[in-house]
This record gives structure tokens, C-alpha cells and sequence, in this order.
């Protein structure tokens, strides 16, 4: 990590401003966690493959994400649109990789399907904050 990175991450984690924008995340975070899952469970009892059916249910909540997160957690940062909106999705592809490798490997190590999806978004999740506070919703300059 790179030392400007760094030390942003440090003022994130001292300033009590930045713990109340994670908290609105973490909000935001599970709702579209609920709607992840619900997709991703009606997707699987439509017979779709459990990687096809998680892709499909992370666009869905992606998009509420988004909305919710521009709206609310991160409505001080707002910047353009298409350009915000670009980055929010390249580091939630990011995200989705993760994901998705996650899932993957716990499914093969036993986990149910369900339970391995749920398990893989709260790992995810971390990573998901750190880019969208650092890059998608960044000060715009």
C-alpha cells in the first residue's frame, strides 16, 4: 500500500465522522445484504447454477447500493454521476470477484449454498467499504 494511501486509511479509522459514514455503509451494506440474498435464494429454487444466480442477485443489489449510498452515506462526496456510478461498479466488480472466488471455495469445502453466500458477503465486505470511501466517493477535486 502505497504511504497516501496509507495514511487516508489511518484518518479513517480516527475520525468519529468516518465511523458514522461506516455505520450508514454498513446500513445501506445490509439491506442490500437482504436483498442479495433473497434474490440469490429465489434464483437458486428457479434452477439457476448458484455462480449465474449470485451474479445476477449482486446486480440487483449493486444498483440499490448505489442509489442508497449516493443518497445518504456518501451524499457530502457526490461528484458526477456517470463517472461516480463507473468507479461504484468497477470496485464492486472487484467485490464480486472476491465474492464469487469466496463462495466457490466454500461451497467445495461443504458450506450450503445459502449459507456459503452469506458468509462470502460479510468477508467481502471490508474491501467493498475501503474503495468506494477511498475511490468511488472520494472528494471530488
Amino acid at each position: 500500500m502505497e504511504a497516501g494511501a496509507r495514511s487516508r486509511a489511518h484518518a479513517v479509522l480516527r475520525t468519529r465522522r468516518h465511523w458514522v459514514q461506516l455505520g450508514k455503509f454498513c446500513v445501506v451494506g445490509a439491506l442490500g445484504y437482504g436483498i442479495n440474498l433473497a434474490v440469490y435464494a429465489t434464483l437458486l429454487h428457479a434452477g439457476l447454477h448458484y455462480l449465474l444466480a449470485a451474479t445476477c442477485s449482486f446486480l440487483v443489489a449493486v444498483t440499490s447500493n448505489y442509489l442508497l449510498n449516493r443518497l445518504w452515506t456518501f451524499r457530502d462526496r457526490r461528484g458526477g454521476i456517470a463517472t461516480q456510478g463507473m468507479r461504484f461498479f468497477v470496485v464492486s466488480l472487484a467485490s464480486l470477484g472476491a465474492n464469487l472466488l469466496v463462495l466457490h471455495l466454500l461451497i467445495t469445502l461443504g458450506a450450503g449454498k445459502l449459507t456459503g453466500q452469506a458468509v462470502a458477503i460479510v468477508l467481502v465486505t471490508p474491501l467493498n467499504f475501503v474503495g468506494n470511501k477511498l475511490w468511488s466517493f472520494r472528494r471530488p477535486s
